[in-house]
C-alpha cells in the first residue's frame, strides 16, 4: 500500500493486487489489533493497581467478547482509509484476487491478465507452526487466529518468547488469564540485550506470568484434562495453546518460476537495491525473510518504487533496523547491542547505562522499571542504544537520528530536553558520557588543578 500510494503520486498507472484483505497482516492480525488489545490489558492492570496512585480499586472481571469487539471497531476505523473505494479514489486500480506470474511481465489475476513494465512483490509472511509431535491434533492459536477468541482461556500456554509471544503473554495475564510462557532460549526476547530481557522477566514474574526458560516444546496432545505440552522435561497443561514461533515468507503459488525470479523457502532473493533476479521485478518486506516489521517493509517499499521509477538507485537493505516490543515496559533497540559490538569491534567499545528510577517523570508515574543503555566508541561515536521504559519506542527515535547521521553522543547531550519527560533519561545518559569526556581532557585536568 505504501508503494502503490507513492507510485501513483509519481504519475504512474498502478495496479494493487490483494487476494485476502487490503491492509494485510498489520491491519487485521498484527499491529492494529495487538496494540489495541495491549492498551485494553494495560487499562485493566491500572484499574487493579490504582491503589499505587491513591485511588480506589473495585473488583471486576473482563468480558473478552467486549474487548475483542472494541479491537474490531478500531480495525474497522483504520480500514476505512484503506478500503478499495478509498484507494481507487486516489487513482489506484485495485484487484481483489490471487496473483500468479505467467511470464516476466505478465500476471494472471482471476480472469484478468495484467502486463507491467515494473512489478513489486510484497506478499508478506504467515505464522509458522513447528513440526511438533501432535500439533495437528489440537486447535493451536496463532497471531492470525487468536482474534476470534470471545472467552478468556483459563490457562493460556504461549510457545515462543519473542516479541509476539511476550506481548500476548502479558496482555492475557493482565486480562485475567493464567499464563505460562515457554522460551527455548536461556532468556525471553532472545534478540535483545540480556539486561533488557531480565528486566522484563522480573516484571512478568511480579505480574504472575510463569516464565520457563530453556523449555522447547517437544510434544503436545489433548485429553480430558486439557492440552498437554512437554517442554523442558515438564508436562504443562492448559486449555488453549498459542504459538509465536516465527513467520515464514509467502512465496508459494505466485508463479515465481514462470517469472524467472530466484527464491527459496526462506524468502525472495534481492540485491541491495531490492531487485530480484529479474531487474524489473522488485520485492520488499516480510517476503524477503529478513527483519519482519511494518516500518521496515514500508521503508523498503518506498525505496523499491524510487529505484524502479526514478533515476539512480538507493540502498534498500540495512542492518540498522530499529524495533520495539510493546510490552510494559517497552523494549526498544537500534544499532548494535553490547554483545554484538564487542564481537565486531573488540576493545574499542564502551557502555553507559542509567536506570529509569533516576528519571523524575518515570518516578511520578510508578514506571521505574528499565534503563537507557548506550553502546559507543571511546570518541563518543554511537554504536547502538537499548531502552527499556514505559515509552521506549518514542524515546528511541533521537538515537535513530543520531546513528543514521553519524552524530556523537555529545551532540545529543548538548540539546535542551523538555523536563519532565521520559526523553530526559536520554539526556542524562548522554550527559554522563559527555562529562566523562570533558573531565578526561588534558586542558580541563590542568584547569581543575589551577582552580
Amino acid at each position: 500500500m505504501t508503494a502503490a500510494d507513492f507510485a501513483v503520486q509519481l504519475g504512474t498507472r498502478v495496479a494493487l493486487v490483494e487476494k485476502d484483505r487490503l491492509g494485510g497482516d498489520c491491519t487485521w492480525t498484527g499491529c492494529v489489533p495487538s496494540k489495541t488489545l495491549l492498551k485494553a490489558a494495560k487499562v485493566a492492570h491500572q484499574m487493579r493497581t490504582a491503589g499505587r496512585y491513591g485511588l480506589p480499586t473495585d473488583p471486576f472481571t473482563v468480558d473478552l467478547a467486549q474487548v475483542m469487539s472494541h479491537v474490531r471497531s478500531v480495525i474497522d476505523e483504520i480500514y476505512e482509509e484503506e478500503d478499495p473505494k478509498a484507494l481507487r479514489e486516489k487513482g489506484i486500480d485495485v484487484f481483489l484476487s490471487a496473483a500468479r506470474f505467467t511470464g516476466p511481465h505478465t500476471i494472471a489475476v482471476g480472469d484478468d491478465q495484467l502486463a507491467a513494465s515494473h512489478v513489486l512483490i510484497a506478499t508478506g509472511a504467515r505464522p509458522f507452526l513447528p513440526p511438533i509431535d501432535g500439533i495437528d491434533t489440537i486447535n493451536a492459536l496463532t497471531s492470525d487466529t487468536i482474534w476470534a477468541l470471545d472467552q478468556l482461556p483459563e490457562h493460556l500456554v504461549v510457545v515462543g518468547a519473542g516479541p509476539v509471544g511476550c506481548e500476548m503473554a502479558q496482555a492475557f495475564r493482565r486480562l485475567g488469564t493464567r499464563v505460562t510462557l515457554l522460551s527455548s532460549h536461556d532468556q525471553i526476547l532472545p534478540r535483545d540485550d540480556p539486561a533488557a530481557a531480565q528486566v522484563l522477566a522480573r516484571v512478568f514474574a511480579t505480574e504472575g506470568v510463569d516464565v520457563r526458560l530453556n523449555a522447547r516444546a517437544e510434544r503436545v496432545w489433548k485429553d480430558e484434562d486439557g492440552i498437554h505440552v512437554i517442554a523442558g522435561g515438564d508436562d504443562i497443561v492448559g486449555d488453549r495453546l498459542f504459538f509465536a514461533t516465527g513467520r515464514r515468507p509467502n512465496v508459494d503459488g505466485l508463479g515465481l518460476d514462470s517469472a524467472g525470479v530466484d527464491y527459496t523457502a526462506q524468502g525472495i532473493e534481492v540485491d541491495n537495491h531490492l531487485r530480484t533476479s529479474q531487474h524489473h521485478i522488485y520485492a520488499a518486506g516480510d517476503c524477503l525473510g529478513g527483519y519482519q516489521f511494518t516500518h521496515y517493509a514500508g521503508w523498503q517499499a518506498f525505496v523499491a518504487v524510487r529505484n524502479a521509477l526514478l533515476p539512480g538507485a538507493s540502498t534498500g537493505i540495512t542492518n540498522r533496523v530499529p524495533w520495539t516490543t510493546f510490552t510494559d515496559p517497552e523494549v526498544a533497540q537500534v544499532g548494535l547491542t553490547e554483545t554484538q559490538a564487542r564481537e565486531q569491534r573488540g576493545d574499542d567499545v564502551m557502555t553507559c547505562q542509567r536506570q529509569m528510577a533516576q528519571s523524575d517523570r518515570a518516578r511520578t508515574e510508578h514506571a521505574t522499571d528499565g534503563f537507557v543503555k548506550l553502546v559507543h566508541k571511546s570518541d563518543g561515536t554511537l554504536l547502538g542504544a537499548t531502552i527499556v521504559a514505559e515509552r521506549a519506542g518514542e524515546m528511541l527515535h533521537e538515537w535513530i537520528v543520531a546513528l543514521e547521521n553519524d552524530l556523537k553522543i555529545g551532540d545529543v547531550a548538548d540539546l535542551i530536553h523538555v523536563y519532565p519527560t521520559y526523553a530526559t533519561a536520554n539526556q542524562l545518559v548522554a550527559a554522563a558520557i559527555r562529562v566523562e569526556q570533558v573531565l578526561n581532557n588534558p586542558l580541563v585536568r590542568l584547569a581543575r588543578k589551577v582552580l
